[in-house]
């Protein structure tokens, strides 16, 4: 674990891998070091941004540093279900990319249990990991200006859901009517990190 100064507030943690960011971002979230302001997850790092009224980068760093890096929370995660209806506009593509039927390919998106690693891109947009490897598939060469909001998309390793239209170059392979951005509840996002996710075909 390496812990880098990042401004005069924050501490920007550096770990080998996504695993290692849930334990530690779960870890933090159970117990946040004293000062604490907010948790950002990533792919490999972790931000810590702190109250320079109350800790210092020095005592944040010494904290972090002295947690043990298998330290997990063994509470279970909310699980999130997604009902998807897979009528998305690059499903038959993806299906030939991978060498499997539509039903194929719905099948292993829905078989897969998944969990949030970290947010991103837009507000309420999640990276969500546990996607079957016969499933990855690199964005697309061109991506579309607009995507329409509930798109449920997979991209390299990660599958998501966008919360609003917005650009995009991920792969489309249906829509859902869970709404998981909404500024009126708190917290506004449904997908935070750490949630287990699940897909599900949504009634007709």
């Amino acid at each position: 674990m390496d812990v880098l100064r990042c401004g005069i507030e924050a501490a920007l943690v550096e770990v080998d891998d996504r695993d290692q960011v849930l334990a530690l971002h779960a870890s933090l979230r159970a117990a946040p070091p004293e000062g604490t302001l907010e948790l950002v997850p990533a792919a490999r790092t972790l931000l810590v941004r702190f109250d320079r009224r109350r800790t210092s980068f020095a005592r944040v760093r010494d904290t972090l540093a002295a947690l043990p890096m298998a330290a997990v929370d063994d509470r279970a995660p909310t699980e999130v279900v997604i009902p998807v209806r897979y009528d998305g506009a690059d499903l038959t593509e993806v299906a030939s990319a991978t060498g499997l039927t539509r039903a194929e390919v719905i099948r292993r998106h829905t078989a897969a249990r998944y969990t949030v690693a970290f947010c991103g891109f837009a507000p309420g947009f999640a990276y969500i990991t546990g996607l079957d490897p016969a499933l990855h598939l690199p964005r697309r060469a061109t991506p579309r200006t607009a995507v329409p909001p509930g798109s449920v998309a997979l991209a390299d390793e990660y599958t998501g859901i966008y919360p609003r239209s917005s650009p995009g170059g991920w792969r489309l392979i249906g829509t859902s009517e869970l709404t998981v951005w909404d500024l009126e509840r708190y917290p506004p996002t449904t997908l935070v990190p750490g949630s287990a996710v699940r897909f599900e075909v949504a009634d007709p």
